[in-house]
């Protein structure tokens, strides 16, 4: 069976993604610069819309936008986060540092597992911005990482096809390998195909907000988790949905 994950940003994108048939979500804020650290009443409450069903929340810890080699208070900063996200019901992690020459930061990993305390680690797609993704994929053997998050080093998974496949192939033992990025229904079938353990969407639609913040108050645009896009991405993995 490969595992379906939906990023969501709210309680109620637990909810859908629960109702739809989803092996677990990621919860995030600011979907669209990449994702960051969700605030911990946002955590709360998706807790509780996943109550019983452990594990389902799994929580992006990325303290701010831009790219991946981060400075000692960016760490502290996480590490902080993981460390309060700890006794909070969430199932994992999903962290990700790389060295200014383009390798995984495995100083600022060991923080962050360590900071986890055992909950499941996840390395997210900070490995496709990596200088040679396979060869880093290797070098998370022994780190405590359970899954990575990556479309093959592409724009977009589907693009990336041949080198997921090899990732499945060469990942170290107890690595899983989540194919995720610009994931539309269309893909799904050839990217559980090519092996990957599970695949990643946003599953989510865009709306004006009615009552916009106006003048210099940020955009009109908002989006949601798409009950249907959910629900197509289950079907597209030719599998009902798990019985809770």
């Amino acid at each position: 069976m490969t595992d379906l994950e939906i990023a969501v940003q709210d309680a109620a994108g637990v909810r859908i993604a629960l109702d739809g048939g989803a092996s677990r979500v990621e919860l995030c804020t600011a979907l669209r610069t990449g994702g960051l650290t969700p605030s911990m009443g946002t955590v709360q409450l998706a807790v509780e819309a996943a109550a019983g069903v452990p594990g389902f929340v799994h929580v992006l810890v990325r303290n701010r936008g831009g790219g991946y080699v981060y400075s000692d208070e960016d760490v502290r900063t996480m590490c902080a986060d993981i460390g309060a996200l700890r006794g909070t019901g969430v199932g994992g992690v999903v962290v990700g540092a790389l060295t200014a020459d383009g390798r995984i930061d495995l100083a600022a990993l060991a923080r962050f597992t360590a900071a986890a305390g055992g909950l499941p680690v996840t390395f997210h797609r900070a490995l496709d911005a990596a200088v040679d993704p396979l060869a880093e994929l290797a070098r998370l053997a022994g780190t405590g990482v359970c899954r990575v998050l990556t479309s093959g080093a592409a724009v977009r998974s589907i693009e990336g096809l041949d080198t997921l496949a090899a990732m499945v192939r060469q990942a170290p033992e107890g690595v899983q390998v989540m194919a995720g990025g610009g994931v539309r229904l269309q893909d799904i079938a050839a990217l559980a195909a090519a092996g990957v353990d599970a695949v990643h969407l946003s599953a989510r639609t865009t709306f004006l907000d009615l009552f916009p913040a106006g003048p210099g108050g940020g955009a009109q645009e908002l989006d949601a988790t798409d009950p249907a896009l959910v629900a197509g991405a289950r079907a597209a993995l030719g599998e009902s949905i798990p019985a809770r």
